[in-house]
């Protein structure tokens, strides 16, 4: 399989793994941003869908930042009605 250099695509992908990880882990992510330690809960998979990221794009396109964008976009904006100290 080639490695995807286009953004835009990449940025598809990014956000595809980051819808995942908020639909498999919604406890998981909700429960991190009331307690204030979203980061913490979801480490391991987040790190495991940025491994999953980098695995299929260059590393030209590793480096924007998609991937880390894309858990801010949809894992975390998506969250805004929980309860936190964080807003």
């Amino acid at each position: 399989m080639a490695l995807i250099e286009k953004p835009e695509r990449a940025r598809q992908l990014a956000r595809a793994i980051a819808s995942d990880l908020t639909l498999y882990h919604e406890k998981e992510i909700v429960e991190g941003i009331e307690n204030d330690n979203l980061f913490e809960v979801m480490h391991e998979h987040i790190e495991e869908g940025r491994a999953l990221f980098k695995s299929r794009v260059t590393p030209e396109i590793y480096h924007l930042n998609l991937y880390d964008r894309a858990i801010v976009d949809v894992m975390i904006k998506s969250k805004g009605h929980v309860k936190s100290r964080i807003w």
